[in-house]
């Protein structure tokens, strides 16, 4: 069970069960017994009244009935009696030609007495000595209907009982769903996070959740810090490479490779391996880590500048356009975003006759980035092998790649799809597909 609330309320739940039971019982059970102690000083009024109705007759003892109520006159009336002698004993008329039972000891009986007609009696003996004579009255009285009332009572609180139960676990629901509110909201900006809508948690938070959210901030502003320098340092060190590369390059063009034309293209082709390696393994370790938190690229802002750059680059004959949903941001690094769709355009410039075409499509699960040209396109047999890794369409055009290098490596970090498809100009059409966060 990972819920807190559904753990908050089967604790509850069993808790209030308990405990209920527990108490009504014992309430219950205490109300009874006052109930007894009460009908017993009942029934030791009508024993002492029984006994001063015995009177000295011409017989010997009698019973003087013009003092016996009339509940003992009548037939199962609920209310009986029995007079114990020596030798003999009587019974009230109420008891028909029933026998009440003779208890064992005095005092008030604790286990009900089975009477007439199924009735349930509560009985209490008194000895006494009358006239000389030991006398022992038994007085019953019928403790059915009490009993009947008691299992009214019981059934009337049992659905009290579960109406409060619900009652209590709605309030309950209501009041936990209330106090879990402030964990709902963290949990919203922690997504908020990954989209990089924010880059902070409000502090503004409960006293018990003051000390998490803290260390996420904490923690936040470590990454970000660590982030920014392990990017200046790669920074720094492809700025320091290019001095020691600009002299290696000076080097193989010095006079003294002159009788060894051979020598010298070796040397030009590994430096320019080594470079593409450098190159390539700084923009990995780059691309490494995660866009710090918060980063967002707008579109709106960002890509009319864009391709008004490249306008300037390549030409006024190439027309470039955009199409993106208003108000659209995009939740990746800035820098790693024009990286990738500058290499893109960049391209699409390069082989386009007139027009390049830029276009960003929001769906419910992903964002589709497509850059289309009416420029020469690629063979249909040649797009999986220019996808591959380390393969150059350019080789005999220098200036003139794909680079597919550095945009396949963001893409790959993100998680998205590289396609290479035809455009409805007949040009080339790249489609990046990449889930959102």
């Amino acid at each position: 069970m990972r819920s807190i609330q559904r753990r908050l309320s089967l604790g509850l739940i069993s808790v209030m069960v308990i405990v209920g039971l527990v108490l009504a019982q014992t309430s219950l059970w205490l109300f009874e017994m006052g109930l007894q102690r009460y009908l017993e000083a009942g029934l030791r009024n009508d024993s002492e009244n029984l006994l001063v109705a015995l009177v000295r007759g011409p017989q010997g003892l009698q019973l003087d009935e013009r003092l016996l109520s009339p509940a003992y006159q009548r037939p199962f009336s609920g209310h009986y009696f029995r007079i114990d002698f020596a030798d003999s004993h009587w019974r009230s008329r109420s008891l028909w030609d029933q026998e009440l039972p003779r208890l064992e000891r005095p005092g008030l009986e604790s286990n009900l007495q089975l009477g007439p007609e199924g009735q349930q009696l509560l009985v209490l003996r008194s000895d006494y000595r009358r006239l000389g004579q030991s006398i022992s009255i038994s007085v019953a009285q019928d403790y059915t209907p009490v009993r009947e009332s008691f299992q009214r009572m019981q059934q009337i609180g049992l659905g009290l009982g579960l109406a409060g139960l619900l009652l209590i676990l709605l309030l309950q629901r209501l009041t936990v769903r209330r106090a879990l509110r402030p964990l709902e909201k963290a949990r919203e900006q922690i997504a908020q996070l990954q989209q990089g809508q924010r880059s902070q948690l409000d502090d503004q938070v409960p006293i018990e959740l003051e000390p998490l959210v803290t260390q996420i901030n904490h923690l936040l502003a470590h990454t970000e810090d660590s982030l920014k320098r392990s990017r200046n340092a790669l920074g720094n060190l492809g700025h320091a490479r290019k001095t020691p590369w600009a002299v290696l390059l000076n080097l193989t063009s010095s006079e003294q490779l002159d009788a060894h034309p051979q020598l010298r293209q070796v040397l030009k082709d590994q430096l320019e391996q080594v470079r593409l390696r450098l190159n390539r393994e700084l923009n990995r370790a780059r691309l490494a880590g995660d866009a710090l938190p918060g980063a967002l690229f707008d579109c709106d802002a960002e890509l009319p500048g864009l391709l008004a750059t490249l306008n300037m680059i390549h030409g006024e004959h190439l027309h470039l356009s955009y199409v993106a949903p208003s108000g659209l941001q995009l939740p990746w690094d800035r820098e790693d975003l024009l990286e990738l769709l500058g290499n893109l355009l960049d391209n699409a410039c390069k082989w386009a006759d007139a027009e390049v075409r830029l276009s960003v499509i929001e769906t419910a699960q992903a964002y589709e980035l497509n850059v289309e040209d009416d420029g020469p396109g690629i063979p249909q047999d040649q797009r999986d092998q220019v996808i591959s890794r380390g393969t150059r369409l350019d080789e005999q055009t220098d200036g003139h790649g794909l680079g597919l290098g550095i945009v396949r490596d963001i893409v790959d970090s993100w998680g998205g799809q590289l396609l290479l498809q035809e455009s409805e100009w007949g040009g080339l059409k790249v489609t990046i597909d990449l889930p959102k966060r």
